[in-house]
């Protein structure tokens, strides 16, 4: 494969045709080129990363990050709750600062909506620096943008990311069979891949209005006004309209669009060592890039793709392309939530894909334990995904969102344990049984996959 390719040339399709035609699939040397080139980020070597699928080792970890952190901790999330959890971690970022910690924290005003306003007065009390990213006052476009990641970086050393939300739900235990327990996942990394995640914050920060971070080389975007385009003129009180849109446009200075980071953009070789790259994405910048990641990721499996997500509501070319990987002999596997579950429409609108899916061989489960969030995805044994974004419309183009691509045959294993272990406490859809659902659900099925895009 040529690496002179320009990225936005290997998007979806073209990207999934030049995974599909690697002969080793996400084994062979030159797809890690492959998806450096969409995403025009380096690989990090990352040989120690650790999985953590158990909530209160997620934050007993996170805490103890945080008591060892010298000089600085970022942590970002969509939400952060005034539960008993999120004052564990209120109380360490407080120890932090206490230390001489520059501590900042970034949570998401909607996720964020029921904690309550002494909370944030509390952080900001202890010598926290806390940002609400967008606030309600933004117009109503800008307001459905919303943070969706989920970051901890400690001291750009070391760093944490996946679906975990900071809440008693997620910090439960699902082995001490703790009530309201929720699964999900979170991945703990070390080396470089930290500072890049402490720069995938500082453009979520910057957007919040927080201070700029140290260290780190900020770049404004554009300022750019909208062009107003008509064939003809309207007359409007003797002057014509364009002549007085013109006038108004004068009268308003264009809004600037905020900063980004620059972040290194080589793309080297890879060797045999582990290693990680970022997907992360928001509104504007590296969502196509990001999905077309995820298409040559379906496109090099040769035996397995195992998937987990709480929302699936994909477009039909991502059932296309799952389909076509079931069709040439994948073990292809979707693990989505059963009865318990947050968001009843999501379920529903997910319900609306299985038929054609299973039709194609692709194997559907419902997790049973308990209320499932994690999303992660991992490809032969050899590659696997772990972040916030979900499988819908809202993460795809509406949320920014944080993953890491991990090439580690240790991390993928245990991706599939997990994965493993899950299936065995869900429920195997198959197509007898699928078929035997009442009229009514059928219908109320099709009807919330035809609503997918506003889920």
């Amino acid at each position: 494969m040529s690496t002179e390719t320009p990225a936005r040339e290997l998007r979806t399709y073209r990207a999934w045709a030049r995974a599909h035609l690697l002969a080793g699939g996400v084994r062979d040397p030159a797809f890690p080129a492959l998806v450096q080139q969409l995403m025009q980020s380096p690989l990090h070597e990352c040989s120690d990363s650790q999985l953590i699928v158990d909530g209160e080792q997620a934050f007993q970890a996170m805490i103890s990050a945080i008591d060892g952190a010298r000089d600085e901790v970022l942590l970002e999330t969509y939400i952060l709750r005034d539960d008993r959890i999120g004052v564990e971690v209120e109380r360490a970022l407080a120890r932090a600062v206490v230390r001489g910690v520059r501590v900042n924290v970034l949570a998401d005003a909607v996720g964020s909506l029921e904690t309550k306003s002494e909370f944030w007065k509390g952080l900001t009390r202890d010598g926290i620096t806390v940002r609400l990213f967008h606030r309600l006052r933004y117009l109503p476009f800008q307001a459905l943008r919303r943070d969706h990641r989920k970051i901890v970086v400690i001291d750009r050393s070391v760093a944490f990311t996946g679906g975990m939300n900071i809440g008693v739900e997620y910090g439960s235990s699902i082995r001490h069979h703790d009530t309201g327990a929720w699964r999900d996942t979170m991945v703990r990394l070390h080396g470089s891949v930290a500072a890049e995640l402490a720069s995938v914050f500082a453009e979520g920060w910057d957007r919040a209005d927080g201070p700029p971070l140290p260290g780190l080389e900020y770049i404004s975007w554009d300022e750019q006004t909208v062009a107003l385009r008509a064939t003809r003129e309207w007359s409007f009180r003797g002057q014509s309209f364009m002549a007085r849109v013109e006038q108004q446009l004068t009268r308003v200075r264009p809004r600037k669009r905020g900063r980004r980071v620059r972040r290194r953009a080589d793309v080297g070789a890879h060797t045999d060592k582990s290693t990680a790259l970022v997907l992360d994405a928001r509104p504007g910048r590296g969502q196509r890039e990001l999905l077309a990641v995820l298409a040559s990721l379906v496109g090099g499996a040769r035996t397995r793709l195992w998937i987990t997500t709480p929302y699936f509501a994909p477009p039909s070319r991502a059932l296309s392309l799952l389909r076509a990987a079931a069709r040439r002999g994948v073990d292809v596997r979707l693990l989505v939530p059963g009865e318990k579950t947050d968001v009843r429409l999501a379920r529903h609108a997910a319900h609306g894909a299985y038929r054609a899916l299973l039709n194609r061989g692709v194997r559907v489960f419902e997790y049973q334990l308990a209320t499932l969030h994690s999303k992660t995805l991992v490809v032969d044994g050899a590659a696997g995904v772990v972040g916030s974004t979900n499988l819908d419309f809202r993460s795809f183009w509406l949320n920014a969102e944080c993953n890491v691509l991990l090439f580690d045959t240790g991390t993928a294993h245990d991706l599939e344990n997990a994965f493993t272990n899950d299936c065995a406490h869900s429920i195997e859809i198959t197509k007898t049984t699928w078929t035997q659902r009442t009229w009514w659900h059928a219908v109320g099925d099709w009807c919330a996959r035809q609503l997918r895009a506003v889920l």
